[in-house]
């Protein structure tokens, strides 16, 4: 079984046409088990997300601030595995055979299975896409002949240090959606952002025609709208959604900041 990206190249260009912009939320699979964790996506799926970005728990998450490690290490400490969230991953394409699945994860997490076997696999679990954010583009070659032919979109991340020749060559590369990161650093609810995000995302547009998708410190409803007045095509949430998580297992916080989320893309227009 292979999977395509239509999945993405359908959701955004709705999403777009109609005037919205996307919202793709993110958590850590079988945080902070597998049944809380596998309701907190069936919400996301339901409040109207473009696409969903599901973690791989590792070890020593080196982009990730301390709210998402500490999920990540819970989890781990659990024994929640790979293998498990595959199975969680086909429980939610089950769910939603529509919606976009994409997948964040360390370069270690592939080599311990074998790249052929975790793009295999990937793939067979209903995936569509795999960030490995600690793959520099100039070694994409490790990973894309998997990807091709398991049909599963390799994604990078574009930062407000990218030049433009490293620009050009990351979109080459690059499947699905660009991954611009709004400032330096780690993930985490702060509010802090690069003034070059807006010149980054004009330059990106210069380079290619797949949506831009801006995280890192993406977390209310303002300042996504500031993500889309400045070009952006989409935003990704993570690090306010596993702290509602935490903070409220039942999940009815994590409900009504879902549908502030989604309002927020809802409403804007392009720049």
């Amino acid at each position: 079984m292979t999977v395509t990206i239509d999945r993405y190249a359908e959701r955004f260009a709705a999403t777009l046409n109609s005037g919205r912009r996307g919202f793709i939320p993110f958590t850590v699979l079988g945080y902070p088990d597998s049944e809380v964790c596998f309701q907190s996506i069936k919400l996301m799926i339901d409040a109207g997300a473009t696409a969903l970005e599901l973690g791989i728990a590792f070890s020593d998450p080196v982009a990730d601030g301390p709210i998402i490690q500490s999920a990540a290490f819970q989890t781990l400490d659990a024994g929640f595995g790979v293998s498990d969230g595959w199975a969680l991953v086909k429980r939610v394409r089950e769910y939603a055979p529509g919606i976009p699945i994409g997948i964040l994860c360390y370069y270690n997490i592939v080599l311990a299975r074998g790249v052929e076997t975790f793009f295999k696999s990937a793939a067979e679990a209903g995936v569509d896409s795999v960030l490995i954010a600690d793959l520099n583009p100039d070694a994409a070659q490790e990973i894309l002949p998997a990807c091709t032919k398991y049909g599963v979109a390799p994604v990078f991340i574009v930062s407000p240090l990218t030049d433009d020749a490293r620009l050009k060559k990351i979109v080459e590369v690059s499947k699905a959606y660009i991954y611009v990161v709004s400032r330096l650093g780690i993930t985490g609810t702060e509010s802090r952002k690069d003034d070059q995000l807006g010149a980054l995302l004009k330059r990106a547009r210069t380079h290619t025609q797949l949506p831009l998708c801006v995280g890192f410190g993406v977390s209310t409803p303002s300042q996504a709208s500031g993500m889309l007045t400045m070009g952006a095509d989409g935003v990704i949430t993570g690090s306010r959604i596993v702290e509602l998580i935490q903070q409220d297992p039942s999940l009815k916080s994590l409900k009504e900041y879902l549908s502030e989320m989604v309002a927020s893309v809802s409403v804007a227009s392009a720049p």
